[in-house]
């Protein structure tokens, strides 16, 4: 009888572990998603418009994504990116943190060109130091 219990028991808590893993997959794996979509928004303006579009229209239109919700925290860098900006540089980032699953804290990054990946906390830190101005630093906070 203790042995069924404490079978049953191990295994509703790997399910529980498991089940709590895969949603944040899930969630990673949708904001990616919208990411590249929003990405594809951004390029487009781009090529019409020959500069990035302001923020407001890259906020609204984050509202009409397919999980768009997953990128709430968007921070925007279209203010601070000049024409001449290397493709490489940070245009749109969004900080994703998983304090009960095995999936590693990071950020979900559009880069100019519209490369979208997933970076952790330490490479985006230090890529972002690199890119951003004092006058940028001082007017967005940390």
């Amino acid at each position: 009888m203790l042995v069924e219990v404490l079978s049953v028991l191990i295994i509703t808590i790997a399910a529980v572990v498991g089940m709590i893993n895969f949603k944040d997959y899930i969630n990673r794996s949708e904001a990616l998603n919208a990411m590249r979509e929003l990405g594809q928004i951004i390029l487009e303006y781009k090529q019409r418009n020959h500069k990035v579009p302001p923020q407001s229209l890259v906020i609204k239109r984050r509202g009409q994504l397919k999980g768009g919700v997953r990128l709430s925290d968007l921070r925007y860098r279209g203010l601070w990116i000049g024409l001449d900006a290397d493709p490489n540089e940070i245009l749109a980032y969004a900080e994703k943190s998983y304090p009960s699953s095995f999936l590693n804290d990071g950020y979900i990054v559009l880069q100019l060109d519209g490369t979208v990946r997933w970076m952790g906390k330490k490479e985006f830190d230090q890529l972002l130091a690199q890119q951003q101005t004092e006058l940028e630093m001082e007017m967005t906070g940390p």
